[in-house]
């Protein structure tokens, strides 16, 4: 959606698109780490209070299981609502001219500069603009849903998709794989959260569509290569 310098717009559908992805993501990785308990990958689990799938003492009484059961049908909810969400957000990327506008052109000289600048505390920010560093992060983290996706499936069936999970090294391979990509997004979502904080006009055009602000420092690279 197109805006004015210092202005951010995010369509109806984009904001549908992207609150259904974060709440999917959120209950595919509580489950998912239930899920991990009942077979860890490495040498440690994580805390049960964090994790989705009931009370694992009413569990043990009704399945005997500790909520591994209810985690996987929460994660089945969870990855058709993520399929939906990104759908739906890949079409308005491609509809809108999001992706190619806003996203591109992504040169490695401009992510060096601006992760150097970033690292410096030098980078400024204008609402509406995307430095080479969050055009970055925003690719790496579609690409990593779409590994995730791809691993996960390979793991639910590994007979009938067997040419999948042999393309990710096999069953135990595409569990780590779906690990390490999971552990991407997590990492994703911590630090979209935190820049959210620090602008916090961000949150306000993603839930209300619109958001204006004034210059607050000269972005440095914001010019197309």
């Amino acid at each position: 959606m197109s805006h004015e310098p210092g202005e951010q717009r995010h369509s109806a559908m984009a904001r549908v698109a992207h609150w259904c992805q974060a709440l999917a993501v959120i209950i595919m990785i509580g489950s998912g780490w239930r899920i991990y308990d009942n077979v860890p990958i490495f040498p440690f689990e994580f805390p049960y209070w964090i994790t989705l799938g009931g009370d694992k003492y009413l569990a043990t009484t009704t399945s005997n299981d500790w909520g591994t059961g209810n985690a996987i049908a929460w994660h089945f909810a969870g990855m058709w609502l993520l399929l939906f969400s990104f759908g739906l957000f890949v079409l308005n990327g491609v509809l809108t001219g999001h992706f190619w506008r806003d996203l591109l052109p992504l040169t490695p000289r401009a992510f060096l500069r601006d992760f150097i600048a970033a690292a410096t505390f030098k980078l400024g920010h204008r609402l509406g603009e995307y430095n080479a560093v969050q055009k970055a992060f925003y690719w790496g983290v579609m690409f990593a849903i779409a590994m995730m996706f791809l691993s996960g499936l390979a793991i639910w069936k590994p007979v009938q998709l067997g040419w999948l999970t042999w393309i990710f090294g096999g069953f135990p391979a595409a569990r780590v794989v779906h690990f390490l990509f999971m552990s991407a997004i997590v990492a994703f979502m911590m630090v979209h959260v935190m820049l959210v904080a620090l602008v916090p006009k961000t949150f306000r055009a993603m839930t209300l569509g619109r958001a204006v602000d004034v210059p607050h420092g000269t972005a440095v690279g914001a010019a197309h290569e």
